[in-house]
């Protein structure tokens, strides 16, 4: 469905079978911007339709049906546990290890990198589950965006989109960039040398990469022609990466020199940390398999599958090719650029790094393939929420692909490639997915908690009171760690405050809802303990990164109080009026209900 004007110019939601067109209509349908005077009202009425907004929840239902037929097409249900499998590989391992590993080793952790590798690994773990149980019981291309309009409501989602859009944008850019340092070093070029040095731009935005704009757009082209051609691809490219990953350890070991392990935390245990919020740059993609819960044929099979087995492999091979990594060279001698390739070629072994360099473009190519993919189908749902412009939620009807997300997604982190740092891109990624994970974790909290009409509301401010101390009580032991506290009283306190208010909400506070096809281990705890650990990594990445993410936020509620606030509104309200009037004719009545008299606050 698709929310414009009919034939009278009224606001409702009409059914719309066709292409991929271009029209105002397409870009704003809504009754707030058929003129400036609609719009001016619309703006009077901010106020009023934030709070709306702000405690407006949406159904299950609404998402999986309603909102999905905004698209048009449907999505092709071609794919199965063993193509999610593969495009969790595919999307995690990439510039991550074959990059940052270098970078962290060298300058933060030292061989310690393997624990780094651990602490990331388990966070990651600790979100895989809350998105899988998610993603089974909400099977739709929106992902956490989706899951986040259903348990805390329409802005909360909307924040978090910006920051989706934001960490899949950054992440394509940053595994682009790797791709031209990879490519060079396979034709006996330095890392830099096929990037253009413009002296009139600031240093962090400088090295121009018109490499990786050419990647990103043949990425394109594959992404928008076949989901199940794009996933046949990424398993032949994923199964050629892991043989040569497993290339790397055998000949590395080879070449292993235990004394290059004796200084195993030269940074100490905050150098373990800081390493660990960048690193989770390597883990970040397998939210990309969620998105793809609507193309899946028996997602709670397929899902819970593809996403833990992803995991786990990613986790173990990681930590391993670290250490191989570290055995190799001493740590303040790793490349930071292409720490493999140059390991090899300083151990004697020149012809390797050939190897090495190819693997690692196999693995890069995959990650921004499913890149693409995945951001595409979180666009599209945000898209048909009218929250951006339905245009890209369109889904075309030959190939079953949302084309224009796909395109409108990849232009912007061809931009971003282009002009920006890998250093930067890194940490404000972090950030950006670490704060979206933590929500996710929250709204499982959540669903599982809270059922509108249901629960009491005494459990529902308890829930309220035990989620407002865990997040206050991690916020405190990330804040101290960040601003360096010395000692261990402040942790003597906020970690037994963490403990105790995840205890109260097991003890005092009764599940309102259980999984009806699987479902999530040991609630709160392991919930919980996904917020405790991303909110702790969050204070473990640089000032200057968080005051970029604070200005995207801002920028992002900019575009919501002057555009999508009145799109998402106009669209929810007619929504519930067809809900509505449908409602009536099935009684026997074809007078169509008020918006206003139908808007609960739980729901459209």
């Amino acid at each position: 469905m698709a929310v414009g004007g009919d034939a009278n110019g009224g606001g409702g939601v009409r059914q719309r079978q066709r292409g991929c067109s271009c029209t105002k209509a397409d870009f704003f349908p809504e009754e707030s911007f058929s003129s400036w005077s609609a719009y001016g009202r619309a703006l009077r009425s901010t106020g009023s339709r934030l709070a709306d907004r702000l405690t407006s929840r949406s159904l299950e239902s609404t998402e999986l049906h309603e909102v999905r037929a905004r698209s048009g097409a449907d999505m092709k249900r071609d794919l199965t546990w063993w193509d999610l499998v593969w495009f969790g590989i595919g999307a995690v391992i990439g510039a991550g290890i074959f990059v940052l590993t270098g970078q962290e080793a060298r300058d933060a952790a030292g061989p310690a990198v393997v624990v780094s590798y651990v602490v990331s690994g388990v966070s990651a773990m600790l979100s895989v589950f809350c998105y899988t149980e998610f993603a089974v019981e909400i099977p739709v291309a929106g992902g956490s965006f989706a899951y986040l309009r259903v348990e805390l409501g329409d802005f909360m989602a909307f924040v978090a989109a910006g920051n989706i859009l934001l960490e899949y944008c950054i992440g394509g850019a940053a595994v682009a960039r790797s791709w031209t340092s990879y490519f060079a070093t396979l034709l006996n070029h330095k890392p830099s040398d096929f990037r253009i040095h413009a002296s009139s731009l600031s240093p962090d935005y400088s090295e121009l990469d018109p490499i990786a704009v050419v990647v990103i757009a043949l990425v394109c082209i594959f992404a928008v022609v076949s989901t199940k051609g794009t996933s046949r691809f990424n398993y032949v490219l994923s199964i050629v990466h892991i043989a040569v990953i497993v290339f790397i350890i055998v000949a590395g070991l080879t070449k292993a020199d235990t004394a290059n392990m004796r200084d195993f935390m030269h940074y100490g245990v905050r150098g373990i940390f800081s390493a660990s919020a960048v690193l989770f740059f390597a883990y970040i993609g397998f939210d990309a398999v969620s998105t793809m819960a609507e193309e899946t044929k028996n997602p709670a099979r397929d899902i819970p599958i593809g996403l833990v087995g992803a995991m786990t492999l990613t986790t173990a091979l990681y930590c391993v090719l670290a250490v191989t990594l570290c055995l190799m060279q001493p740590f303040g001698s790793i490349d930071p650029d292409a720490p493999f390739s140059v390991a090899f070629a300083d151990r004697g072994m020149d012809w390797a790094k050939y190897i090495v360099a190819f693997g690692a473009l196999k693995g890069m190519t995959t990650v921004l393939l499913v890149s693409a993919v995945g951001q595409a189908r979180y666009l599209t749902h945000i898209a048909r929420t009218h929250m951006m412009p339905p245009w890209l939620a369109q889904v075309h009807p030959r190939t079953g692909t949302p084309v224009n997300a796909t395109v409108a997604m990849l232009v912007a982190t061809a931009v971003i490639a282009f002009f920006t740092d890998l250093g930067i891109l890194s940490n404000l990624l972090s950030i950006s997915t670490l704060f979206i994970f933590m929500l996710v974790a929250v709204a499982l909290l959540v669903r599982r908690y809270y059922v509108a009409g249901e629960t009491t509301d005494a459990d529902r401010n308890k829930l309220a009171a035990c989620i407002a101390a865990i997040l206050a009580s991690s916020a405190a032991t990330a804040t101290c760690w960040g601003v360096n506290v010395k000692g261990w009283v402040p942790y003597a306190v906020t970690v037994p405050a963490w403990l105790a208010a995840t205890a109260c909400l097991w003890a005092f506070v009764p599940q309102a809802r259980a999984p009806k096809l699987w479902g999530v281990p040991l609630v709160p705890w392991l919930p919980s303990a996904s917020i405790a650990i991303n909110v702790f990594l969050l204070g473990s990445i640089d000032s200057k990164s968080f005051m970029r993410f604070g200005i995207w936020t801002a920028a992002l509620l900019v575009y919501y109080l002057f555009v999508g606030l009145h799109a998402s509104y106009d669209t929810a309200k007619a929504l519930a009026a067809e809900s509505a009037a449908s409602a009536k004719v099935e009684e026997g009545d074809a007078k169509p209900a008020a918006p206003s008299a139908v808007h609960n606050g739980d729901g459209y």
